[in-house]
């Protein structure tokens, strides 16, 4: 493939952030419960393969997700290194994750940090960037069995404790990162 002109390496660029907000949002719906906003991040025809807890179409993944997410008192995604092939209105992408959950059970709750990474494949389709695929891969996992968080340590009186759904407080901090909103550009 030959150089790049200048407006080939912006258009380059612009498709590339969009991607990489397209896997930012995807943390903010997950570790909010925002199906809605989920729902919007994937092409309808969309696949998921989250292991054990799901292979399919991701419309039925999101379907899905209230039973999946019921028992995570917090979720909390962190994505770091993110490699992306751009093929004109297709790309590949590989990022690097690192998902803490909590989760309750009957006899009380334990905590898992993954490190893993995502195998995505996206598609651009009306100037907008959205999942063809997503797999989910898992490096390492780190389980604490009963849950060592403790969001009563006098360390964090007074701040401000994230929840998952509408209970969070950044719907009051926000007026651009609303309920099943995707802003554009």
């Amino acid at each position: 493939m030959g150089k790049m002109n200048q407006e080939e390496a912006l258009q380059a660029l612009l498709d590339k952030e969009a991607i990489r907000e397209l896997v930012q949002i995807y943390c903010r719906a997950s570790d909010r419960h925002d199906h809605e906003l989920m729902r919007s991040l994937y092409h309808e025809e969309a696949t998921d393969d989250h292991g054990s807890f799901f292979k399919g179409l991701a419309m039925e993944f999101i379907d899905r997700l209230p039973e999946i997410q019921a028992p995570m008192e917090i979720l909390h995604h962190n994505v770091t290194t993110h490699n992306i092939e751009l093929n004109g209105d297709r790309a590949e992408g590989e990022t690097y994750v690192l998902a803490f959950h909590k989760v309750k059970t009957d006899t009380g709750a334990f905590d898992l940090l993954i490190g893993g990474r995502y195998f995505d494949t996206y598609e651009k389709r009306n100037g907008v960037w959205k999942f063809s695929s997503r797999a989910v891969l898992a490096d390492w996992a780190n389980l604490h069995d009963p849950s060592i968080v403790n969001l009563d340590n006098p360390v964090v009186a007074g701040s401000h404790i994230g929840k998952p759904g509408t209970a969070d407080p950044s719907y009051r901090f926000f007026d651009g990162f609303q309920r099943g909103q995707r802003r554009l550009g």
